[in-house]
């Protein structure tokens, strides 16, 4: 594993790195709350198979910067994922890996024509339009009170004061058994002042404001997460999921391009790729071949 420093307009980004310069491309997005460090057993088995693999912090997780745009719109993250393809040289064969906010960012690229990733791989949070049936209104009084900490974020200021418990309770709730101390060591050095701390509840804030539009230097991806994918797609949900209702991920293959799979992983939560990872690891190499 090596770091490396990747300037956007906005923002400088720091990924891990793994594999070889002269190999295809895999950029990995992990997702709220998380690091880079998340993919510690997906990114080896993707270098180890021929891919050279960059997982940025995303924008406010530190080591990467705070943007100097203030922006946590979906659209703002899609140009990071593009922008890394772009310096870090990715072709046509560049393939896009996303969890939690990195799989609604990943949803929203596979959906996008001018996307540079041929193939996407898509963690616990489906695609949004494959939500629009049945199963969200008898999901919904469930899914409302998993969703709690979406309202939380919108408060001024207090989530930013609370984090780190606030972040043991969700890790404690979304993975139940597993044991994130780890994970919290990292997310702890990723989030360590109010400013990191701000930009990544941003996110939160700027997909529960639609009213407040994305800089103008994302308008090209504003509203892809809004639009089935376009490109194959493997969706992985955890049964156990509570953030997610894995019933809101039941009906995700008939809204799904030719090429795309999906799997309910058993007895796992949000983190499946941490809970389960040889499986996880398994099916998105799979998928990737």
């Amino acid at each position: 594993m090596r770091e490396t420093h990747i300037d956007l307009p906005a923002v400088r980004l720091t990924a891990l790195t793994w594999g070889e310069q002269d190999r295809p491309l895999a950029v990995l997005l992990h997702g709220f709350p998380d690091t880079a460090h998340t993919w510690r057993h997906l990114a080896p088995v993707l270098a180890d198979a021929g891919w050279r693999v960059v997982a940025p912090f995303l924008r406010g997780y530190a080591p990467s910067g705070v943007p100097t745009d203030g922006s946590g719109h979906i659209a703002a993250l899609m140009s990071d994922a593009v922008g890394v393809h772009a310096a870090m040289g990715g072709g046509s064969d560049a393939v896009l890996v996303g969890h939690d906010w990195g799989g609604i960012t990943a949803n929203a690229l596979a959906a996008h024509t001018d996307s540079p990733f041929n193939r996407v791989v898509s963690l616990a949070i489906p695609p949004f339009p494959a939500m629009r049936s049945l199963r969200l209104v008898r999901a919904l009084p469930r899914q409302v009170r998993n969703s709690w900490y979406v309202g939380f974020n919108q408060v001024p200021l207090l989530p930013e004061l609370v984090l780190e418990r606030y972040v043991r309770k969700l890790w404690r709730d979304w993975a139940p058994g597993y044991d994130a101390t780890e994970d919290l060591r990292h997310v702890a050095a990723a989030l360590p002042d109010r400013a990191h701390r701000r930009a990544a509840i941003s996110y939160y804030r700027a997909l529960a404001r639609p009213f407040l539009p994305p800089p103008a230097s994302y308008a090209h991806w504003k509203g892809a997460e809004m639009r089935p994918p376009v490109v194959p797609l493997l969706f992985l949900h955890g049964a156990a999921d509570r953030t997610m209702d894995s019933r809101l991920a039941e009906d995700v293959a008939r809204h799904l391009p030719p090429g795309s799979e999906t799997a309910m992983i058993a007895g796992v939560g949000h983190f499946l790729h941490l809970e389960r990872p040889a499986e996880v690891n398994r099916r998105i190499l799979t998928f990737l071949r």
